[in-house]
């Protein structure tokens, strides 16, 4: 195992660490693994808060801040943050018109997530939870009941924290999250496992000159395993997936073209300009485009696509001015 490590036992918290030295305008807490925005609470602003294992960053604590969460919280490597950090960082999130949670389809969140909503409704804390699972590959998987959630995070995540700064309240932001997770989905593909540093072994195993289709982010078995082929086989294999699913003829989409964590960039452009290509010739329009690893799997080699079908009130607020470490336009 090679990794840019000190003790495996400690990655979350120095990586924390790091965050805080890099990003003062952060409150970090290692020891407790929560990213609070620096003017949080806001009075009468709707808290969102998401979370979930580390190794898949930017996500989430790469997205706290103006115009997306208020606040994070870290679980170890693959892991759910335990309730104690998710009513931390509900608590640090509550300004008076309660808190959204941004919940992935995995076992372990939606149990710790809902328990620590009952703690903060004992705490008079109104908390809403909305829950994303947007990967097509599988009905039920590994660590699931029902689809993962994955790459359509971020876009929730966004969105609805563009309609929380305006002001709007708990169930229209709620309402918007679930929109924004039912007119999304994602198919993801893995060239290359990764290594949780724990384990010190890979999660799984490839043999040479193949690929795995419908991978999970923590590296769950996708739909089969095919011989290796190129970005436009791997991007015709995860759009028609997705197409399946919901037809995307007619509409207006946000594409996100999701490195995995040790794709190159050049590859991912690679990538994106099959996907550009197939849908242009599916009779879909990409009208927001992002390329880059923003939901990754530690080093897993491969690429993940998301798709949004935009309404104009959507794309409005996607558009709508967010700072934070890992995303940032219009402010």
């Amino acid at each position: 195992m090679r990794k840019l490590i000190n003790d495996p036992a400690d990655v979350v918290t120095d990586a924390l660490r790091g965050l805080a030295a890099a990003h003062p305008s952060l409150r970090v807490d290692p020891a407790a693994g929560t990213v609070v925005r620096s003017d949080a609470p806001h009075a009468g602003k709707v808290g969102l808060v998401s979370g979930g294992g580390s190794g898949h960053e930017p996500l989430h604590a790469g997205f706290v801040g103006y115009g997306m969460l208020d606040a994070a919280c870290a679980g170890e490597v693959f892991t759910s943050p335990v309730p104690d950090q998710i009513i931390a960082a509900t608590a640090a999130a509550h300004g008076g018109a309660g808190v959204l949670h941004v919940v992935k389809n995995y076992t372990g969140d939606v149990l710790n997530f809902r328990m620590a909503a009952e703690l903060a409704e004992d705490e008079d804390i109104e908390v809403v939870s909305v829950l994303v699972d947007d990967d097509v590959a599988v009905e039920d998987s590994t660590f699931t009941a029902g689809r993962r959630g994955t790459g359509a995070t971020l876009f929730v995540e966004k969105i609805a924290g563009a309609l929380a700064e305006e002001g709007a309240a708990l169930a229209e932001v709620a309402a918007v999250a679930r929109e924004v997770d039912e007119r999304s989905r994602s198919f993801g593909v893995a060239l290359a496992p990764c290594t949780v540093p724990a384990a010190g072994r890979p999660t799984f195993e490839l043999a040479e000159g193949e690929m795995e289709l419908g991978v999970g982010i923590h590296g769950e078995p996708g739909r089969e395993r095919v011989k290796a082929g190129t970005a436009r086989e791997i991007v015709d294999a995860s759009l028609s997936a997705i197409d399946a699913d919901m037809p995307l003829a007619g509409a207006e989409l946000l594409v996100l073209v999701n490195g995995m964590g040790g794709t190159p960039l050049v590859e991912q452009y690679v990538a994106y300009a099959a996907a550009a290509e197939w849908l242009a010739g599916h009779g879909a329009t990409v009208v927001r485009p992002l390329v880059g690893g923003y939901v990754t799997s530690l080093e897993m080699a491969g690429c993940m696509i998301s798709v949004c079908r935009l309404t104009p009130e959507l794309t409005r607020l996607w558009d709508a001015p967010v700072q934070t470490p890992a995303l940032r336009w219009g402010r």
